[in-house]
């Protein structure tokens, strides 16, 4: 058994947050629709982008999906989808405000035949607000809520991350824990719900602690002048002689003082917090990392118990014995582009754990099967593929 088997779910989201949600839900067995614009009318990204189809397969955010082919703009394909939304128990998009509605397939003309719908909009800023109408990416949207002002070191440009932060994790993961819950409500209520999801409002929630903190004592994290951001030799990034980092995680004193006993510096130890001695650890432990290359490091420092770990290129990560034993690296066949890597499931589930159970199809290739499994007639199939 999948958990999420007997969810059906249509897919209207186009970018990478909607996806990324939709693609947690399949990996635990949900029936994932992705309702896709046919060739030629900017059915996806990476379509305009011109985006090779072998990257269309590695692409994660498309897997154990199906894919059908409707023009929301003709009025008989928006009819099709709209039957198909009023059969589901969840539908996701991530159009810019208002243009669901424009299409009329917004959250009240779906609830209308519908109730128990959980309809979730995905967007930047969200759909009410001062810049809900703006246009923008996961740098603006991390730059809003906070998370890139905090990133980097004194007196640098802020340092850019990948975007995890505002269309995976603000967006996408946040994403699929709100339909979730609205599931688990719909059990109480019999009632479906709207959820709007901004990507900004998920950054901001991620900096939860930061936030607090500078409530606190009134003192807004800075670029590397924050507790976690690099203000603190005991939680820090160090070079190493191979011109390779090691990332030194010692926060308890307890971690702290073994470092330091190893290093030998065992008078820095009571001194962990003290600010005015900052430069001077900080130059010892420069220094001394230094001698030595980032694997001999961490070879030897990970036998005693110090919070340590290599800072690892992405070649590096997903080559590392840990990540493999874990699973996060899975690999199918493909007919046409042979093996295909791809990233496997975080959470572990004992009873119901999710899988990758087939790569990205093709645009539209479940078209007929999906319309077939709702119903339709062969003229009506017949006429809405024709189109696609």
């Amino acid at each position: 058994m999948k958990a999420l088997e007997k969810l059906r779910v249509i897919d209207l989201s186009r970018h990478a947050p909607g996806p990324f949600c939709t693609m947690l839900l399949a990996d635990f067995g949900a029936d994932v629709i992705v309702v896709e614009q046919p060739a030629g009318t900017g059915r996806s990204v990476a379509e305009e982008l011109g985006v090779s189809e072998r990257a269309r397969i590695f692409n994660p955010v498309g897997r154990n999906k199906r894919s059908i082919a409707l023009n929301l703009k003709d009025a008989k394909a928006r009819e099709a989808c709209l039957r198909l939304m009023n059969e589901a128990d969840i539908v996701v998009e991530g159009f810019r405000p208002g243009v669901a509605k424009r299409l009329g397939v917004d959250y009240e003309s779906v609830r209308q035949d519908n109730s128990g719908v959980i309809y979730c909009s995905v967007s930047g800023y969200g759909q009410v607000g001062p810049y809900a109408d703006l246009v923008g990416h996961d740098l603006n949207y991390i730059s809003l809520g906070g998370a890139l002002g905090m990133t980097g070191y004194p007196d640098q440009p802020p340092a850019i991350p990948v975007n995890i932060i505002g269309d995976f994790a603000g967006g996408g993961l946040y994403a699929a824990f709100a339909v979730l819950t609205a599931v688990e409500a719909r059990r109480t209520t019999g009632k479906g719900q709207y959820i709007d999801m901004a990507m900004s409002d998920g950054v901001m929630s991620l900096a939860n602690l930061a936030v607090s903190d500078y409530f606190t004592d009134g003192e807004p994290p800075r670029p590397g002048q924050y507790f976690l951001n690099g203000s603190l030799p005991c939680y820090n990034v160090y070079q190493t002689a191979d011109e390779k980092w090691l990332s030194i995680g010692c926060m308890e004193p307890w971690f702290w003082a073994r470092l330091c006993t190893r290093l030998g510096c065992e008078s820095f130890s009571a001194e962990q917090f003290n600010e005015a001695k900052f430069p001077d650890i900080f130059a010892f432990l420069r220094a001394r990392f230094l001698e030595r290359t980032r694997d001999e490091w961490f070879a030897d420092l990970r036998q005693d118990e110090i919070c340590v770990m290599p800072v690892y290129a992405l070649d590096e990560a997903v080559a590392d014995p840990h990540m493999r034993s874990r699973e996060m690296l899975v690999e199918l066949e493909h007919p046409q582009f042979g093996t295909v890597t791809q990233v496997g499931i975080a959470p572990k589930l004992s009873e119901t754990p999710g899988s990758v159970r087939s790569l990205p199809h093709p645009s539209g290739a479940d078209t007929e099967d999906v319309l077939r499994e709702a119903n339709f007639s062969k003229a009506e199939i017949e006429e809405l593929t024709r189109h696609a």
